[in-house]
């Protein structure tokens, strides 16, 4: 069985049922200390965990086996994020599907009337096995495509290649990412 660290510091199994959320599996633990907005549009799959002062907004879909660390925020707004099966996202990471128009031509922040503004609004996507570093941007209408890694502080404003390794600000492809763990998740699958 996977260390799900200190049980008291994640929601209880009742206390799950009365986030609001939208669905959520089997084996799922949210810090207490994380900030959830907008739960019914939230579905989470099955072995997914939550660190502390995550914020969770907007509409957003996680696959299975998914680990968020502390201080990550997922602001998906009505376009979404999904994180498919397997995704890793390291501490002080970023992810938007809503952006304000820096251009000037506008005016920006929520407080603003609609009217006055003009919000970018695209879907996120991560493919199986994508793994980003602590401090990772990523902006609106990316695809991170599968088994994609991005180090420390990367800058993501596009979509990446699969089974690739980036990093930089934006960042550039390094080299390609072995795909030796797909045979580790088959092997693994046959002794669960």
């Amino acid at each position: 069985m996977v260390s799900s660290g200190n049980q008291n510091s994640f929601y209880s199994g009742e206390e799950l049922k009365e986030l609001g959320l939208g669905s959520y599996g089997e084996q799922v633990f949210i810090s207490r200390k994380a900030s959830i907005y907008g739960g019914k549009d939230i579905v989470l799959g099955s072995h997914v965990r939550i660190d502390d002062f995550c914020i969770l907004s907007g509409k957003l879909k996680l696959g299975d086996y998914i680990h968020i660390a502390a201080y990550t925020a997922l602001y998906g707004g009505d376009k979404g994020i999904t994180i498919m099966d397997y995704g890793n996202l390291s501490s002080r990471i970023t992810v938007y599907s809503v952006s304000d128009d820096y251009s000037g031509e506008t005016m920006t922040n929520p407080m603003i009337p609609e009217e006055y503004k003009h919000v970018t609004s695209k879907p996120v996507l991560m493919e199986r096995h994508v793994i980003l570093g602590s401090g990772c941007v990523v902006l609106p209408g990316v695809t991170l495509k599968e088994g994609s890694s991005f180090g420390s502080m990367t800058f993501i404003n596009r979509s990446s290649e699969p089974w690739s390794i980036n990093a930089g600000i934006p960042f550039i492809k390094i080299k390609d990412r072995s795909k030796a763990l797909l045979k580790l998740e088959e092997k693994w699958k046959e002794v669960r």
